[in-house]
């Protein structure tokens, strides 16, 4: 829940900053100078934007939590088997041992979104976000019946 509550108020900080960014740009397109008024015009576009990939990433969580709550309601949430270290932290070995297994479950099947949203999970704990975020992407379009890219 607190991840919730610090990502809504980081998108209520950048909401507001948009908006006097937004602000300061029509100040600028008022001032009547060319090269302030194209400063202003800038000005629109950064917000624009910076929305875009706002609403792009809180598209994505929204909809990637919708699949952790149907999967947990399937009772197929991954088990949290990973070893630690004293400080807490995902020991690399454990992670990479579960990787393999989640890997392997995918290539076995393919198409099944659920196999795709744990090896999402893994790559996750194997500290790889870029892959991790291709592989719920792919989970997400597969539960959608979208098409999939290879």
């Amino acid at each position: 829940m607190g991840g919730k509550i610090t990502y809504v108020f980081l998108a209520t900080v950048l909401v507001l900053v948009f908006g006097v960014v937004a602000m300061e740009g029509v100040l600028l397109l008022l001032t009547g100078e060319p090269a302030a008024m194209g400063m202003g015009a800038v000005a629109f576009l950064l917000p624009a934007v910076g929305g875009w990939f706002l609403w792009q990433n809180t598209s994505f969580a929204r909809r990637a939590n919708r699949l952790a709550a149907e999967l947990e309601a399937e009772g197929g949430l991954p088990v949290d088997e990973l070893k630690r270290t004293e400080g807490g932290r995902i020991d690399r070995d454990s992670a990479d041992e579960v990787f393999a297994r989640r890997k392997a479950e995918t290539e076995d099947s393919p198409d099944d979104w659920r196999c795709w949203f744990r090896l999402a999970v893994a790559y996750h704990d194997a500290r790889d976000t870029p892959r991790a975020r291709k592989a719920m992407q792919k989970a997400i379009a597969l539960h959608e019946g979208r098409p999939v890219s290879a």
